[in-house]
């Protein structure tokens, strides 16, 4: 099973580097902690949080000089009924004046703040319910752990008693593990382009893929890697789909029970192109609910030819991804999948006279081993 160790090796090389987590991390940690002893703000906040593709674990290293991001939200005891969507941003415009005047953009639903080494996204939501107020509150919720950062025996959970693991090895607790999850309701956003507040359900959708992750033997979150990074390096002329779009297709289309990244990365674009293809023949975009808000469309931004260009994409490559998986010599896996990701991908070590004895049912004997020089912690599934 040689072809995992290249796989490893890849997912080390497009994951985050240490330093861009570590800014992520100076970045968020600022931010919230300003927002929490604002004189201003500090009466109308209720709690703040992480979202996004770095609190689900399926971020990638950013290209082309792009900085790593990272969504906070703002729970907020504003009342959307008596407030416009630009009226609620505005309460926000003397804070970044004061912390990041000439560093900030009012966006469509959030206010974007670009520093030298980190992207922040502040996203405001309207007053909750008094039975949501308590989980938005919760460790489980404020936490700045992110997914990869816990293990199968201490995972993540949506509940009162749940608390951050306290250094070295851990369980969780039979008590925490049986008491149920909070079912919470969505989230309002101030939309300005179109004048409305608008639901959104990160906490959801964070859930999700906790849940897809351990169905999958942990493979999900790096599938969703893999093909990001494929999305990003392969389909550069393509504006849409891309980011939470691309990773919620994947959720739909990638298998529960797979054994590896590879099997993984195979059959979900495979299933793409099956789930797909009667859109594809009424060059139609297809229609993907949201997590936890089924009447948002999370494609609903990506054009009939943007769509067409994507399918046609994965479906060349998804005959390139059979390919690899089906090849009997470890040479011919590695060149394949370095067809979908590029130089990342590590190119193969072995040589040519031997490599018909590497493959991935045939265990390893008469050529030299590889040597692993992946990063990754054991005890984390991404």
């Amino acid at each position: 099973m040689k072809i995992d160790s290249y796989f490893n090796d890849f997912l080390s090389d497009i994951r985050l580097t240490l330093s861009q987590k570590e800014d992520l991390i100076r970045g968020h940690k600022t931010l919230r902690d300003r927002l929490n002893a604002d004189d201003d703000l500090k009466s109308i906040i209720v709690s703040t949080f992480l979202q996004g593709s770095y609190r689900r674990a399926t971020a990638v290293r950013p290209l082309n000089g792009k900085r790593a991001d990272v969504d906070v939200i703002v729970v907020t005891n504003l009342d959307r009924s008596e407030l416009t969507p630009q009226e609620a941003l505005d309460k926000f415009v003397p804070f970044v004046e004061k912390h990041y005047a000439g560093k900030y953009k009012m966006q469509g639903r959030s206010i974007g703040i670009e520093l030298s080494y980190v992207d922040l996204d502040i996203v405001i939501t309207s007053a909750p319910s008094e039975v949501d107020t308590a989980a938005l509150q919760s460790r489980s919720v404020t936490s700045n752990l992110i997914l990869e950062e816990f293990t199968s025996s201490y995972e993540w959970r949506l509940t009162k008693s749940w608390t951050e693991p306290q250094g070295g090895y851990v369980s969780l607790s039979e008590a925490v593990r049986a008491e149920a999850e909070w079912k919470t309701d969505p989230l309002w956003i101030p939309d300005r382009e179109a004048q409305e507040w608008v639901e959104t359900h990160p906490l959801e959708q964070i859930r999700w893929t906790r849940d897809k992750n351990r169905n999958t033997n942990r493979h999900y979150v790096n599938v969703v890697k893999a093909l990001k990074w494929w999305r990003t390096l392969r389909l550069t002329n393509l504006k849409y789909p891309k980011g939470y779009p691309i990773e919620h297709m994947i959720g739909d289309c990638c298998p529960d029970n797979i054994t590896s990244v590879a099997e993984g990365v195979c059959k979900t674009l495979e299933a793409i192109v099956s789930n797909y293809y009667s859109e594809r023949l009424l060059i139609q975009t297809p229609i993907l609910p949201d997590r936890g808000v089924p009447a948002h469309d999370v494609w609903k931004r990506v054009s009939s030819n943007d769509f067409v260009s994507f399918y046609d994409s994965v479906k060349s490559y998804a005959e390139v991804a059979r390919e690899a998986l089906n090849s009997i010599q470890l040479k011919d896996q590695v060149n394949k999948w370095r067809e979908l990701f590029g130089d990342k991908f590590p190119p193969y070590e072995g040589d040519d006279d031997d490599s018909d004895n590497r493959n991935l049912s045939t265990p390893p004997g008469g050529f030299s081993q590889r040597k692993e020089n992946s990063d990754v912690d054991k005890k984390r599934f991404a």
